[in-house]
C-alpha cells in the first residue's frame, strides 16, 4: 500500500492486503478512526477502580494520566476540525479532564471526537496546529495512530488482551513508519528498542515507539 501526496495521505482504503497471512479490508479514515475510538473505549471501561494509578508502558503517565491524555485530543478535535486555532481554544482543555467519573468523561469525549470526524466534509478541511496548517486527513491519522499506541499501552497496563486491530495495525505502522526518525530525534518514542528476527507486524511497530512488546 502507497500513499499518493497529491490525494492525501490516506483518504479512502478500498482494496483488500494480505497482512502476516490475513487478508484485511481498509477502509476510509473515519472508519479507522471509529474502530480505534472503540477500542480504546473497551479497554477504559474495563479499566478497575483500583487500576486508575497503575503504572503504563509510558513511564511519565500512570492509567489515568494516560486516559486523560486521549480524553484531551478527543476533546480537540472538534473545535480543531471546526477551524479555530490552538489560541481560539486557549487553557480550557488544559489539566484533569476526567473530573469524578473517568470513563464517563471518555464515553463523552468519545461521542464528540466521533461526531466531529464524521461530519460532512471534515476531511477536507485544513486544521491549525501548533506547526502550522494540515489536511484534516493527516491531523485524524494522527489522533488514530495515538489511540492505537496507547490503547496497546492501556492494555498492558491493567492487564487486558495486547491484540491490535490487523487494519488499524497495518494503517499505523505504515503511517509512523516514514517519520520514525524525524519522531525519535524529537526524543518522543525514548531509547532505541531493536525488535528480534522475523518478529510480527505488532512487534515491529511497539519497537519503532520505543516499547517492548
Amino acid at each position: 500500500m502507497s500513499h499518493n501526496p497529491a490525494q492525501g495521505r490516506v483518504a479512502v482504503w478500498a482494496i483488500s492486503e494480505s497482512i502476516e497471512g490475513s487478508v484485511v479490508e481498509l477502509t476510509s479514515i473515519q472508519e479507522l478512526h471509529g474502530r480505534a475510538l472503540e477500542r480504546f473505549g473497551e479497554l477504559v471501561e474495563a479499566t478497575s477502580d483500583d487500576q486508575w494509578r497503575a503504572p503504563t508502558p509510558c513511564t511519565e503517565w500512570d492509567v489515568r494520566a494516560l486516559v486523560n491524555h486521549l480524553v484531551s485530543e478527543n476533546r480537540w478535535m472538534p473545535p480543531l476540525l471546526a477551524g479555530r486555532t490552538i489560541a481560539d481554544v486557549g487553557s480550557a482543555l488544559d489539566g484533569d479532564l476526567l473530573g469524578g467519573d473517568p470513563k464517563a468523561a471518555w464515553a463523552e469525549s468519545a461521542r464528540q471526537a466521533a461526531a466531529s470526524v464524521n461530519e460532512p466534509g471534515a476531511m477536507q478541511r485544513s486544521v491549525h496546529v501548533s506547526f502550522g496548517d494540515i489536511p484534516a486527513e493527516e491531523y485524524t491519522e494522527q489522533v488514530f495512530s495515538d489511540l492505537v499506541i496507547h490503547g496497546w499501552d492501556l492494555a498492558r497496563a491493567i492487564g487486558a488482551d495486547e491484540g491490535i486491530d490487523a487494519g488499524l495495525l497495518q494503517a499505523t505502522y505504515e503511517l509512523i513508519e516514514p517519520m520514525v526518525e524525524a519522531i525519535k530525534a524529537s526524543g518522543a518514542y525514548g531509547p532505541e528498542v531493536v525488535p528480534p528476527p522475523g518478529a510480527d507486524l505488532k512487534i515491529r511497530l511497539l519497537a519503532m515507539t520505543g516499547r517492548v512488546a
